[in-house]
């Protein structure tokens, strides 16, 4: 729902999303006025043709340098690939299959662990590892990463109510999300403001990947 409202900003005839959102309004689902709230970076100006928006836009043109810290928060899908041991190719080998890096950890914890307990270390540590990968790729680093809040873990099912066969329900689509909040810093400005405008991590149109930044 969110998603469409969103894209109704923007020209029907585009074949790839010019935009990355995050919905901001509280768990209520109503922000100002009781209405809900949406931060939207695009590269395209949004257009409110139905009128259903009040639009306040600004150009984001940050200036950064190597070295600078800032601070940030990031609403992702962290996810992780992996060989899937019961599924092979054609050719013999094994399929790899996209899993969600909190569940991938959960799964490889020796038998006889008492998850539940374990549950909270292993969200913050998947979530370290899968940020700091973030980073090597995209130009930045966690200097402090024991200062980097790494919470609210969440499974969302995409389709809640359709029926699958028995056994299938690893194959229901679906997705999850972690809130990242605390200090980077930069190490390739250019590769890091280019990862800004695409986003990180999967589940893009449901709300996840806009990195929120500031001066630390």
């Amino acid at each position: 729902m969110s998603h469409r409202l969103v894209w109704s900003l923007f020209p029907e005839e585009l074949k790839e999303r010019p935009f990355l959102y995050r919905d901001t309004a509280p768990p209520s689902g109503l922000g100002r006025a009781g209405r809900g709230e949406f931060l939207i970076l695009s590269r395209l100006p949004p257009d409110d043709r139905s009128r259903l928006f009040d639009l306040e836009t600004k150009p984001f043109e940050p200036v950064l340098q190597v070295g600078d810290r800032l601070g940030f928060s990031l609403r992702a899908n962290p996810t992780v690939h992996s060989h899937d041991k019961d599924e092979t190719t054609s050719g013999g080998k094994k399929k790899t299959r996209r899993y969600d890096v909190v569940m991938h950890s959960l799964h490889a914890l020796p038998e006889g662990t008492a998850r539940a307990e374990a549950r909270p270390l292993l969200i913050r540590e998947a979530g370290l590892r899968w940020l700091t990968k973030q980073g090597e790729a995209a130009g930045f680093k966690l200097p402090a990463p024991q200062g980097v809040s790494v919470e609210g873990y969440e499974q969302f099912e995409i389709n809640p109510g359709k029926r699958y066969a028995i056994g299938d329900r690893r194959r229901r689509p679906g997705h999850s999300r972690l809130d990242f909040d605390g200090v980077l810093e930069v190490t390739d400005p250019a590769l890091f403001l280019a990862r800004l405008a695409t986003g990180f991590g999967r589940a893009r149109a449901f709300g996840h990947g806009l990195m929120l930044i500031r001066r630390a």
